[in-house]
């Protein structure tokens, strides 16, 4: 069979070409923005308080603390079992002031400093010590990080895609990794915004640009290797 008649060409398959099993050896986890500045546990127990903006990130928090961190917690122990790369992506400037972040995080005010306890993965996902962190002072890591340059020499084609904000900066970590050419999975129930109603909104905008599998789906998908 040549190379122009091979069955798994995108051309040939079309959208069911996204839908093909991970490669362990040439896969990456991507956790998106797992961190202390939006994540924190004391964050999260303070959507709990009887004020208005606690109750404006209630929602928020309380998926954090019953479905998305426990989620996460499964895949990446599950990743690592088999030996694909954890890689975390996080929001965190290369300076104390953060001269150096984009206009859009200094028009939002948005400044995790180096080395601040914000831009700290939260303890309960801690990076374990030999995995990659990448970071970024933009909303999505593609064309504003190494990102690409570190999976293209690892040999990776296939990123499974989780974090926060579902709509935000998960989203644009989507798009832009299938944008550069990668095999993108996105487990929507490992992932968190403000809003059911924007939740719901997000996995139905993304669904062009990878495939969607819930933990339970992945899980299983990754303990048959």
């Amino acid at each position: 069979m040549t190379e122009q008649t091979k069955p798994d060409r995108p051309e040939l398959l079309g959208p069911a070409y996204r839908e093909r099993p991970i490669v362990p050896q040439r896969t990456a986890i991507i956790s998106v923005d797992m961190q202390n500045a939006d994540c924190a546990a004391a964050k999260r127990r303070s959507s709990l308080e009887p004020n208005a903006e606690a109750a404006k990130y209630r929602y928020f928090h309380e998926r954090l603390e019953s479905l998305v961190i426990p989620n996460q917690q499964k895949i990446h122990a599950a990743a690592r079992g088999i030996g694909v790369e954890n890689i975390f992506v996080i929001i965190e400037s290369l300076t104390r002031d953060g001269r150096d972040r984009g206009i859009d995080h200094k028009a939002s005010f948005i400044n995790n400093p180096r080395g601040s306890w914000e831009a700290q993965v939260i303890d309960e996902l801690a990076p374990a010590e030999d995995d990659i962190i990448i970071r970024k002072t933009a909303s999505g890591p593609f064309g504003t990080t190494n990102i690409d340059y570190v999976l293209r020499n690892m040999g990776l084609e296939h990123l499974v895609v989780f974090g926060v904000l579902s709509d935000q900066c998960v989203e644009n970590t989507v798009r832009g990794a299938a944008d550069h050419g990668y095999l993108v999975t996105l487990v929507p129930d490992a992932c968190a915004t403000y809003t059911a109603e924007r939740q719901e909104f997000s996995e139905r905008a993304i669904k062009g640009y990878c495939r969607r599998r819930s933990t339970a789906e992945l899980l299983a998908e990754l303990a048959s290797f």
